[in-house]
């Protein structure tokens, strides 16, 4: 006798979107993660930004095929009623499988063998040059040096926490953190913990933490009514001082880029402190730190003066400072939106809030996989040398639906950059000037 399925609506669905009952549908099949939630991999945040919805898109892109298996005993015996696949999602859930059954996703090629290389020899270039060169000179490039070694060990960490960039598990734990907590001062945690949440809500204002720069900078004016972070948990206040730190965003933006480390440093002993649930070791992750903050330390101590010590500080965070430059030229000239990411334009939210830089392939070591950024959030899990070989056939599944593939040079990007935040600055201004604008208030706010 024929099985007589049980299906809920949609409406129904989207009751089951809170933390104690938390819903979600693949392939139109309802499954309870309430309980799992807490031991997701990616976090809880990322179920629960697309709780009650269809997530089937979400879970192609970030699971490998093996994950399929597991979803039977979250299964609640409901099917979702009237379940239909918009013709967009279609072809990308093709396009995966195209992708998977070519391999693409376990050839990783030697780049991260060959980062680890560079990474290895910058910092041991940096700490002979502070110990055995008496050049002033010499040991502030050797600070620079080490800005950059701090930038390839991102791309690294950024690498190994999308997919498995060594041969286990353990191992690839083990890199994570040695080239982020141990190597570079930034807990591996709070990075795959904010990274993941930003990859689900690309550019939603309140969901995305990669836009809240309060009180520095907001790329909207929507920032101006006080939003609320569902990520932060807290109300992003727009008083005062972040109107004037806001008016002038496009002048201090590369100011606050070459400090930015700072934060990262902050946010990273923050999270270890905090209550909310990793997936990675508290232990070691708080070893790997203190690890970082005994040896950086010590040789800038070596150094012969406090002046010395302050320009080489200085110049390895100004040097870093370049890529997290690049991590907002890819998001904060693209479209934005309020509230939650949608599982039903997963595909379309991806491409409209990302932004590519068109590069030669010598250059890929520089931008760290992402200039192809449509492609990487479109396939987090795909390795970084494959993005490229992967490009066009995005590029046509984009024009095939009238859907944005954007992308302009490293130049171009910056300035595409500094006028959105030029923007949303003389915005702020309005706020903060009630006063008649006269001829020379006119003058010095429309130059900027």
């Amino acid at each position: 006798m024929a099985e007589t399925r049980r299906y809920i609506t949609k409406e129904e669905l989207e009751k089951h979107n809170t933390a104690g009952d938390l819903w979600i549908s693949i392939q139109g099949k309802i499954y309870n993660v309430t309980y799992w939630a807490n031991d997701h991999p990616g976090g809880q945040l990322p179920l629960l930004s697309l709780a009650g919805q269809d997530v089937t898109d979400a879970f192609v892109a970030y699971h490998p095929g093996t994950a399929w298996k597991y979803l039977d005993k979250f299964f609640t015996g409901f099917y979702l009623k009237d379940y239909t696949v918009s013709e967009v999602s279609e072809d990308f859930r093709k396009l995966a499988a195209e992708f998977s059954k070519s391999g693409l996703f376990e050839k990783k090629g030697h780049v991260v063998f060959v980062t680890l290389c560079l990474v290895v020899m910058m910092f041991c270039l940096s700490v002979y040059g502070v110990l055995c060169s008496d050049s002033r000179s010499v040991r502030l490039v050797c600070g620079g040096l080490m800005g950059l070694m701090w930038i390839q060990s991102g791309w690294i960490g950024h690498d190994s926490g999308h997919y498995q960039v060594m041969s286990s598990r353990g191992f690839n734990c083990l890199v994570q953190i040695l080239s982020g907590n141990c190597l570079a001062g930034v807990g591996i945690g709070w990075w795959k913990c904010n990274h993941n949440a930003h990859h689900i809500a690309c550019n939603s204002l309140d969901y995305d933490p990669d836009l809240q720069h309060m009180p520095f900078f907001a790329v909207s004016s929507k920032f101006f009514s006080s939003i609320t972070s569902c990520f932060y948990d807290r109300k992003l206040n727009f008083d005062s001082v972040s109107r004037f730190l806001v008016s002038y965003q496009h002048w201090t933006f590369y100011p606050v880029m070459c400090l930015a480390r700072i934060n990262l440093f902050a946010q990273s002993f923050l999270i270890l402190l905090s209550k909310k649930k990793l997936s990675t070791n508290r232990g070691l992750e708080f070893l790997g730190l203190v690890v970082f903050w005994t040896w950086y330390p010590l040789l800038v101590s070596c150094l012969p003066s406090w002046g010395e010590r302050i320009m080489f500080v200085v110049a390895s965070f100004s040097v870093t400072g370049i890529q997290h430059v690049q991590f907002c030229l890819n998001h904060f000239s693209s479209s934005v939106y309020v509230g939650p990411p949608s599982g039903n334009n997963w595909f379309e939210k991806q491409t409209e809030g990302t932004l590519n830089i068109s590069c030669s392939p010598w250059m890929d070591w520089f931008h760290g996989g992402l200039q192809f950024q449509v492609e990487h959030h479109l396939f987090p899990r795909l390795p970084r040398c494959q993005l490229r070989r992967v490009s066009p056939f995005i590029r046509e599944l984009c024009k095939k639906h009238n859907l944005p593939y954007n992308m302009v040079s490293f130049w171009k990007a910056n300035a595409m950059t500094l006028e959105t935040l030029r923007t949303a600055a003389l915005q702020a201004r309005d706020l903060t000037n009630p006063v008649p604008k006269n001829l020379v208030w006119e003058a010095v706010n429309t130059h900027g």
